[in-house]
This record gives C-alpha cells, structure tokens and sequence, in this order.
C-alpha cells in the first residue's frame, strides 16, 4: 500500500448570526480549519485536521499551503501504515535518518506552530488509513477501549451573570449533561467580573453539576490567583488554561496557590510541552489538541505521561470531525481519560462536514465502531466552503 494523493484545503464555514457567539475572541462568525485528504493506491482515503488559530475561526491559507506543497511530496509513495517514521520525518527533517538511527530526536528549526499543525493532519489521516485497511476502529489499533460510552460535558458559556445560569441549565437540557464549562477571564474585563458569572452559573446548577471554568490564557499571575481566591468555594471541577502557555511556571505558581484543580494544554505541541508541565507541576489535567499537539501519534505519548505522573487527561476537542473523533479514539485507549469535552456552540465542522451524528445521550458519548475514526466527509460540502489559496 502506497500513498497515492495527498490534498489540504482551507474549509471556512459561515454560522449563521442566531448560533454566534462572543468571547476573548470577539465575534465568531465561521468555523475555520485544515482539511487533508490523503488516498492510497488501492483507494483508501484517510481523512486529517490541521488548526493554527485562536478558536474555531482564523486564517489557514499558510497551513494549507505548507501541506500541500511541502509536506505532500514527502508522503506520495510512502506506505502509509508507516506512521511513527512519518511523523519522525515532518519533525526531524533533513536530520530524520540520523535522529531514526541514534534514538533520539533532532528536530528541524520550525519543529512548533505551523509544522506541528501539518503533522497532526497527517498523522489523523494515516491512522485513519490504518484501521479502514484493516477493517477497525481506531482505538482497537490503539490497544482496545475502555468503554463503548464516556461521560462528556458541555463546553460554552460565555452569557452575562443574569443568564449565564440560562444558558448552562439549556445546555443540561439539551443533552443530559451533568458537567458544563463556562468562559472567564479578559471577557469580563476584570476578575471580579468573572467570578460573579461564576457565582451565578453554580446557584443556577445547584451543587451536584460539576462546573469547569476557562480563561482561554487570558489572565496575568496576579488576575488568575484573585479569581482562585474569589472562586474557592464555588467547587469547581477545575480552572482552565489560567495564563498563558509560554508561563508554566507561572501556571504554577497559580496552581500551587489554590485548590481549584488545573487543566491546560491546548496550546501545546508535543510530549516534550506536556513533560514540562508535569515536571513544573504546572497542572493536574492535560488537554492536548490532536490538530495541533502532532496528531493521535502525540496524544497517546502525552497519555503516558499524564499517567505516569498520575495526572489526568481530556483532550481539547473544540474541534471539527477529524479530530474530534480522533479525539474519541485516544480517549477510549488512553488509561488517564476521563472526560469528554462537546461543544455546545454552533459547530458546522463537526455536525455538517460528515455524514454521520454524534451519538449523545444523558451526558454520554459513544465511542464509534466504524473503522479508521469513523467518519464519512462529505466531499462535495467541504469542497462548496473551501476557500481559494
């Protein structure tokens, strides 16, 4: 089996203005992303997801450039099944064959940002590839799953404190959910701000939902640790994303001064941020995102530390239909899994871009059957909302 074709291309699907929501991110008008396309000679086609932006919206023409004109013509003719290799290839570069031959790694100048986001598409892709070859799920080829159903909890929230707990208890209705995520942090303004949204949300709920809050890096040490201190007993499940990834030091200083449980990581790009953080005891719940940490490859590598050093995992999965599942896939193997993460924004790259529904109920998830990641793109919509690059 040999890789045939390989196509990426910039996908932008407009949400319509009832379904938009604002945050630090100001108005979300579209949901954007990295959309590969890799075929074998025998006609299996494998799909892949690439993101390098702030959200659901941003510009990808750069990453889709990097795929299809770079990184394709490193891919045709390779077996696809060859999946570590390939991955050791994008990341070592020119040094691939001397860092596969001493066993470690040697990694190119631009090893973060863009050139992890492509070998994360390719990466979702191949194992795609992978189990359709052989007729399984992906989580089979991953060392089998854990369950058939996970808990999920609904992730939004970015309504005032006069119907933040109206949209929360719309989301508990809508699915089931007994665990929801709000947002916090340079939204509001000022920590006050958010930890009276915070108040709000927790008497709407009651005591017995967890409650999870997400500061998307936007506050300072300083900011983060007032809002642990007016939020402390509020019971949340856990803090998100207090500072910013390039603070982890700073992300533990604001762990080490509150109960309040962190979780961090979607900014993060392979097993060597997540060493870092589990090493500066930064946060004690790892949320990679498998189009951008380096793919299904990465995540299990992240898996294992976050076991290792006896922290949890639930991937960032914000996401549309590739990595999403893929999502699904790692967190039915992994032994550190615990929760998944299911938007309640309007989300077009997941509910639109396949053919098949996301099976929830009563706050749970199925984890699919199908083989590869168990999705069916339907290539006429994606190719009907790509944008010219």
């Amino acid at each position: 089996m040999k890789i045939k074709r390989v196509e990426a291309w910039w996908v932008r699907i407009p949400i319509t203005e009832a379904n938009q929501h604002r945050s630090d991110f100001g108005q979300v008008t579209t949901f954007d992303a990295a959309i590969l396309r890799v075929e074998t000679d025998d006609g299996i086609v494998g799909w892949g997801e690439g993101k390098n932006a702030a959200g659901s919206a941003g510009a990808y023409g750069a990453l889709v450039h990097l795929l299809n004109h770079e990184v394709a013509p490193q891919l045709i003719g390779r077996d696809p099944r060859d999946i570590n290799d390939i991955w050791e290839l994008l990341y070592n570069g020119v040094r691939h064959r001397a860092a596969s031959a001493s066993g470690h790694a040697m990694p190119q100048l631009s090893r973060r940002g863009l050139s992890l986001a492509a070998i994360s598409a390719v990466d979702l892709a191949l194992w795609d590839i992978f189990g359709k070859s052989l007729d399984q799920p992906v989580w089979r080829l991953l060392g089998g799953r854990k369950a058939e159903r996970m808990r999920a909890y609904a992730s939004g929230g970015w309504a005032n404190a006069e119907t933040i707990g109206q949209q929360l208890l719309g989301y508990i209705e809508k699915g089931g959910f007994r665990a929801v995520k709000m947002r916090v942090g340079a939204m509001d303004a000022a920590p006050h701000v958010s930890a009276a949204r915070v108040r709000a949300a927790r008497a709407a709920v009651g005591p017995d939902v967890e409650l999870m809050v997400d500061a998307h890096g936007t506050f300072t040490v300083a900011d983060a640790k007032r809002f642990a201190r007016l939020v402390e007993d509020q019971n949340l499940a856990w803090f998100e994303e207090p500072v910013i990834g390039d603070d982890k030091s700073g992300m533990a200083e604001v762990r080490a001064g509150s109960t309040i449980p962190i979780a961090a990581g979607e900014s993060e790009t392979t097993r060597f941020d997540f060493r870092d953080m589990a090493v500066l005891k930064a946060a004690d719940i790892f949320q990679p995102d498998l189009a951008f940490c380096g793919g299904i490859t990465e995540a299990m590598r992240i898996s294992a530390i976050a076991s290792a050093f006896n922290l949890r995992l639930a991937p960032h999965l914000w996401a549309g239909a590739p990595a999403f599942y893929a999502g699904l896939h790692v967190c039915a193997a992994s032994p550190a899994s615990f929760i998944i993460e299911y938007s309640l924004g309007a989300n077009p790259m997941l509910h639109d871009l396949v053919e098949e529904d996301v099976d929830l109920g009563c706050g749970t998830i199925a984890i699919p059957d199908r083989p590869g990641l168990g999705v069916t793109v339907s290539e006429s919509f994606l190719k009907a909302h790509a944008v010219k690059v």
